[in-house]
């Protein structure tokens, strides 16, 4: 809703800044044209009219004149937009390249955790459980936030071990004699489970037997095996931590689907209801029989650093074959109608016009621009749906008598 109300004030604002254009024409009651006679063609954002061969400021509103293609100024189906305007409706423009496309195969598919990336934290010592900080699945920690307090006495003969083996060592001027006493002791507190930070603030007065546990990495709580007031013995599974930054996307093939990648190809996917476009890479791919029909698992390695996607996500993955070298766009640069595609060709910067064009093979990030489009033409590669409207509103459909 908030991209809706985003694309509609762009929208009043451009259709307001024409508006004032046509008022200030009614009020002067004549024409202010001024040709340009120079190389260089200047013109008023908000009074197109407007055009003289040298840099200056708008007779009609005052405004500084831009700098555009003269051929934008001859033609009638051109519109010009100001700086202000341009940032308001996200308009942004870019040189149409040659790019590899190809015929695309897309695969259902579904995100999954990464396996090598799931850890289990189970008890260290037999205890009774105190507390248990985190008690829901679903939850984010970070590594070092506390999980659970443990009751254990022998967690705590292990501490008077400790201090007594260091006492020793710092007493006797830390005597080499008594060093492998003192490591031994504090890696045994160490493999426990206690941080390095815990066993270093041991002292006689904080000696305790309630030791507080943290987590030893960061990710989503996926198990909770654990209850305050139970007994855990050493090796009891009390959590199951996943940790999202790198994911699996698993996906079936059938056997015509199986040539169109190896193992170390990149792919694109595409998640269900987000519109972003994301890379893997193939790290397995396995024949199996799935449902009476013969398949190839496909999984891949995808990377989320900011923790967007999540597992058990539907997705896509788009595999690309006999792919060749063409112009390509964006898929948003390209307007669709019951006239045909086209693009809006900039000039300056500031003013753009519709150019019709043909495509050809589509992928998720680019398509073929097989007629209408040369290397080198600027082209607006967002914002188009705002320019196409503005088209709308300053007269109807520029598009409506083109042929395609």
């Amino acid at each position: 809703m908030k991209l809706i109300g985003f694309i509609l004030t762009a929208v009043l604002l451009i259709a307001g800044c024409t508006s004032h254009h046509r008022d200030n024409h009614a009020s002067h009651g004549e024409s202010t044209h001024h040709h340009a006679t120079g190389t260089e063609t200047y013109a008023c954002p908000m009074h197109p009219n407007v055009v003289q061969g040298k840099p200056g400021t708008c007779p009609v509103c005052g405004m500084d004149l831009v700098r555009v293609d003269r051929s934008m100024i001859s033609d009638d189906h051109h519109i010009m937009l100001t700086d202000t305007q341009l940032r308001l409706a996200n308009v942004t423009i870019a040189p149409v390249t040659r790019q590899r496309v190809g015929r695309t195969t897309v695969v259902n598919a579904k995100l999954i955790v990464n396996e090598q990336e799931t850890g289990v934290i189970s008890s260290r010592a037999a205890g009774r459980v105190e507390k248990v900080f985190v008690k829901e699945t679903g939850r984010n920690v970070k590594q070092g936030e506390p999980l659970y307090t443990l009751y254990s006495e022998q967690l705590l003969t292990l501490q008077q071990e400790y201090l007594l083996a260091k006492e020793q060592y710092e007493t006797l001027g830390q005597s080499e004699r008594y060093k492998p006493f003192f490591d031994a002791a504090r890696k045994k507190l160490l493999l426990l489970g206690l941080s390095p930070v815990q066993v270093d603030q041991l002292n006689r007065n904080t000696l305790k037997p309630q030791i507080v546990f943290q987590a030893p990495r960061s990710g989503v709580v996926y198990e909770v095996n654990i209850t305050e007031g139970t007994y855990v013995a050493e090796g009891t599974p009390l959590f199951r931590i996943e940790d999202t930054r790198s994911l699996w996307v698993e996906a079936e093939l059938y056997p015509d689907e199986v040539n169109l990648v190896q193992i170390g190809d990149t792919v694109t996917v595409t998640t269900e209801g987000e519109s972003r476009i994301t890379k893997a890479t193939v790290i397995f791919l396995s024949p199996e029989f799935r449902n009476n029909t013969q398949v190839t698992v496909l999984r891949a390695q995808i990377d989320n650093p900011d923790g967007a996607l999540r597992p058990g996500q539907f997705a896509q993955v788009h595999l690309t074959e006999a792919s060749h070298s063409a112009i390509a766009v964006p898929p948003e640069a390209i307007i669709r109608d019951e006239h045909g595609a086209r693009v809006y060709l900039a000039s300056g910067g500031h003013a753009f016009r519709p150019q019709p064009v043909k495509t050809g093979l589509e992928g998720p990030d680019v398509v073929e621009i097989t007629q209408g489009l040369i290397e080198g033409d600027t082209v607006a590669i967002t914002g188009a749906y705002l320019l196409y409207s503005e088209f709308v509103l300053k007269g109807g459909d520029a598009m409506a008598g083109h042929d395609h």
